[in-house]
């Protein structure tokens, strides 16, 4: 009966939060109270205590160092000067888009603070050059997805912290996060040639005489911050990188083990800070306040439900009703559903990855690829206009009318597109590879 009122209660925060436009965290924090106090008879210092702190800490201090190259404007100089340098190809301007937004996000940027600025950018050149809105879109919001899901990038770090709080292991989940960064970079770039090459695309794109301005050179802050960013990358990949190489060598092994992605971006911070490379106050309200809430608010419930053994119980129902052979692909079918109308990263990672290692265990299937399939599933409908990424992209539309007219395509074309690459793919990996 407590199994099934939490299930109902992370749909109803869902729901709710979809209706009323307030947080899904908040809810999920609401939720978590009544039916963990007065529903299974926990204290409240217990249910204070499921607040991930950890993962809060990873995304407040990773998100606080990389807010500098947003506020000194390092990523729109940066991008500009990409862009540029593709200039001469105006056909594979999607490409352009998709690996300059992809490189940005890399560099830590995060998915919705890459959109909130590139989106506008990809929207005023599908009007000026004729390209297509729903190429842009799609480009643009795969790009956004691909760079962020990198390792040492925003979306990347939680899905290793959400990994490492369902036990997998520090090193796994850097495995599990490099095959999950790889399956989204391959992805895009099928769909984005099929939109390319298949459609009227080259045509309209030809008849476009536009031309794109030379940026001016980067400022000494912004080279800085440049310097800096790279820096902290190559720390934070280099160790486990160099584990899973020689993992015998107790030197690498000491390292590793002192590697803290969290500590290291809090003492670039303080770095940036004193070499003043963006203004404190700017940087902290400048970070992702409403992500941190809906991913540590829904972690709490998702807690609950752990202490209520709901997660156990539907990890026994899936092993036992559904093929082995299917699962992985079921579970992408579910996060794309989910992901039409909730945050990959605050909702649907956080309330399946707790369920794949026992699935895993008892059905002999590889971990990496139900995470793949995974994310590969939820990020496919992202570019939905009810989900936190398509509502960015709608709402970077330069006038009324054309956001009436992206609106349909982001439904009826953009999302079933992702979709269908994305089941496409989640056969290829479960019955090929």
């Amino acid at each position: 009966m407590i199994s099934l009122l939490v299930v109902g209660s992370i749909v109803l925060a869902i729901v709710l939060g979809y209706k009323t436009r307030i947080n899904i965290g908040l809810f999920a924090i609401a939720f978590a109270y009544l039916i963990g106090c007065f529903g299974m008879g926990l204290s409240p210092t217990a249910i204070i205590k499921m607040w991930p702190l950890k993962i809060f800490f990873i995304i407040f201090s990773v998100s606080l160092f990389y807010s500098f190259a947003t506020i000194n404007g390092t990523l729109e100089k940066l991008a500009e000067h990409l862009m540029y340098r593709c200039r001469r190809f105006p056909h594979l301007l999607p490409y352009a888009i998709f690996i300059t937004t992809s490189i940005i996000a890399a560099l830590g940027a995060g998915y919705y603070t890459v959109l909130a600025f590139m989106a506008p950018i990809t929207l005023l050149l599908c009007q000026r050059t004729g390209m297509s809105m729903i190429i842009g879109a799609m480009s643009v919001g795969y790009g956004a997805l691909t760079g962020a899901n990198f390792m040492s990038s925003q979306s990347g770090i939680i899905f290793r912290s959400i990994m490492a709080n369902a036990g997998v292991t520090d090193n796994k989940a850097f495995v599990n996060s490099i095959g999950i960064f790889v399956s989204t970079l391959i992805i895009p770039f099928f769909v984005i040639t099929a939109l390319i090459f298949f459609t009227k695309h080259r045509s309209s794109m030809a008849s476009s005489d536009y031309q794109v301005e030379k940026p001016t050179p980067f400022n000494s802050v912004q080279r800085q911050t440049l310097t800096l960013t790279l820096v902290m990358m190559a720390l934070v990949l280099i160790a486990p990188i160099a584990h899973l190489i020689a993992p015998a060598n107790h030197t690498i092994t000491f390292i590793n083990s002192k590697m803290n992605i969290g500590l290291i971006a809090s003492v670039f911070a303080v770095i940036a800070l004193l070499l003043k490379l963006g203004d404190e106050r700017k940087a902290i309200a400048s970070l992702p306040w409403g992500t941190l809430i809906m991913i540590c608010g829904v972690g709490m419930l998702i807690s609950v439900a752990i202490k209520a053994g709901t997660i156990n119980l539907l990890a026994s129902w899936i092993g036992t009703s559904i093929p082995a052979y299917l699962v992985p692909v079921a579970f992408g079918v579910v996060a794309a559903f989910m992901s039409l109308f909730a945050s990959t990263l605050g909702v649907v990672t956080p309330a399946l990855f707790p369920i794949v290692p026992s699935i895993a265990q008892s059905l002999s299937i590889d971990p990496m690829m139900l995470f793949i399939c995974i994310v590969v599933g939820a990020q496919a409908t992202a570019i939905s206009p009810f989900s936190s990424g398509g509502s960015l992209i709608l709402g970077a539309c330069p006038n009324e009318e054309s956001r009436s007219k992206l609106f349909p395509q982001l439904l009826f074309r953009a999302a079933p597109i992702g979709f269908i690459a994305a089941l496409i793919y989640n056969l290829v990996i479960t019955f090929v590879i």
